[in-house]
């Protein structure tokens, strides 16, 4: 009887491990920002696709494991260095660090551990010029953004957002092995787009940004100036995002996707121009729409560079 209960007790016992063993692999993943990373890798995957020469399967996926390795360590070593921010901020109060489920140096470790792999993997299986190239952009994203421009500008975004726009970049360089035309202008169109993104986000939460002493634009140049500034970069975008369908990188469908989508962004971004500081819903609105917007645009590029990838 008492063999019996032990061994119902070493069962309890195990099974109490495997729970805090799979709740500290969440911890770990949640570290990595998985739905920022899964828009790296998409992007990543029409920068691979679009690529001269095509590219073998094994390669490809050897490519997109190395580049969403190196996305999740930029994401753990920014949720190291802005601990003390997330703990401030409701949006990011219950992330890994601050909630006290990883530790600041765990973190710190992981972030920089997977990052080396990322990096060692794709120069030794690809080529060294798309490794150096993830390492400037986790490097540009750790340092450049997060430890200085972040806590020191308005301009954090849309400096900062070059690190964001890098990933189609790296994947044309995995496949190719050096940097082409039409990965600049996919570069050029993140850019663009990661500015009205982010300011709508940021004009609901701009109490929370005040708080945490982040210089988000609406809070050192106001919500007026901040409208303004998403319907211009809005209006920029549409033209650059035509580029690929004008220099006969992508077919009609492309350009009619860019244009319509296009002419969403914009309304949406002009009904937040009009819109009352008051009023969070279109702000929202586009934020959500804006996510969307990238994905179906690169989507639409991806199925146009499909067939040619399959005729290599």
């Amino acid at each position: 009887m008492s063999l019996a209960r032990r061994g119902i007790n070493l069962m309890q016992i195990n099974r109490s491990i495997l729970r805090g063993s799979y709740a500290n692999i969440g911890d770990y993943v949640a570290l990595t920002k998985p739905r920022v990373m899964s828009l790296v890798v998409f992007t990543a995957l029409v920068g691979l696709m679009v690529a001269p020469g095509g590219i073998d399967p094994f390669t490809g996926v050897v490519a997109l494991l190395c580049i969403a390795a190196g996305a999740g360590a930029a994401g753990a070593l920014n949720m190291w260095y802005d601990a003390d921010i997330d703990a401030v901020m409701a949006r990011t109060a219950m992330r890994p660090i601050p909630s006290g489920r990883v530790s600041r140096s765990e973190a710190l470790v992981f972030g920089l551990m997977l990052g080396m792999c990322a990096i060692l993997a794709l120069g030794t299986l690809l080529n060294m010029a798309a490794a150096v190239l993830l390492a400037f952009t986790i490097f540009f994203y750790v340092v450049v953004y997060t430890m200085w421009l972040k806590r020191r500008t308005p301009q954090n975004i849309v400096i900062g957002g070059a690190a964001g726009a890098l990933p189609p970049v790296i994947g044309w360089v995995a496949a190719a092995g050096n940097v082409g035309l039409e990965p600049l202008i996919l570069f050029l169109i993140i850019f663009l787009w990661t500015p009205p993104h982010f300011w709508a986000l940021s004009l609901n939460l701009a109490g929370e940004y005040a708080r945490a002493g982040v210089p988000m634009l609406p809070v050192v140049a106001g919500r007026a100036e901040t409208k303004r500034q998403i319907l211009l970069y809005s209006v920029l975008l549409v033209p650059t995002s035509l580029i690929p369908w004008a220099l006969g990188f992508a077919g009609a469908i492309y350009g009619a996707a860019a244009a319509m989508l296009g002419a969403i962004m914009i309304v949406l971004a002009w009904q937040v121009r009009r819109s009352n500081d008051g009023e969070r819903r279109p702000a929202r609105r586009l934020f959500v729409f804006s996510m969307l917007y990238l994905v179906l645009l690169f989507g639409v590029l991806l199925m146009n560079a499909a067939p040619h990838a399959q005729s290599h």
